[in-house]
């Protein structure tokens, strides 16, 4: 219902004026029609059809920007969730991952050059994935962009 919302509106407002036209015995359309004539002086019912043309074209326009708008919205929305969802799964791994790391430092003979190698890894994914929150139009090119290496 809450879509055809102004459906609904529509429908009430055209059957309140049938309903009052009825009632009150009133000529609507030979209403307009006289004040056509009225108007014919000022040459202004020239532009009554091509306005409606107009109209028609812009009301087609507007729901065209509205349905892309709220495509891009939700395509937002998914993003960001899987983007957060990475981001936990990603965190509770880097977690898991440190705790490898102190049993390798509390190794006797632990080569220190692979826990650099290590922590440079870890800082990597983490500015990726940083990078990947950020982007803010979503198309294959900017995610790919955003965790391109520098």
């Amino acid at each position: 219902m809450k879509q055809y919302k102004y459906t609904v509106l529509g429908a009430i407002l055209a059957g309140v004026v049938f309903l009052l036209t009825v009632l009150l015995d009133v000529e609507l359309f030979e209403k307009l029609i006289f004040w056509l004539n009225e108007l014919e002086h000022l040459e202004i019912d020239e532009l009554i059809i091509p306005a409606l043309i107009f109209m028609v074209f812009f009301v087609i326009d507007l729901v065209r920007r509205s349905k892309t708008n709220q495509l891009n919205s939700e395509k937002l929305k998914i993003y960001r969730a899987m983007v957060a969802s990475t981001h936990h799964v990603l965190n509770n791994l880097l977690n898991q991952m440190l705790f490898v790391k102190m049993k390798a430092e509390d190794t006797p003979g632990f080569d220190p050059k692979v826990l650099k190698i290590y922590d440079t890894i870890v800082d990597d994914a983490k500015s990726q994935i940083e990078a990947l929150s950020n982007v803010t139009e979503v198309n294959e090119d900017n995610i790919t962009d955003s965790v391109r290496p520098k």
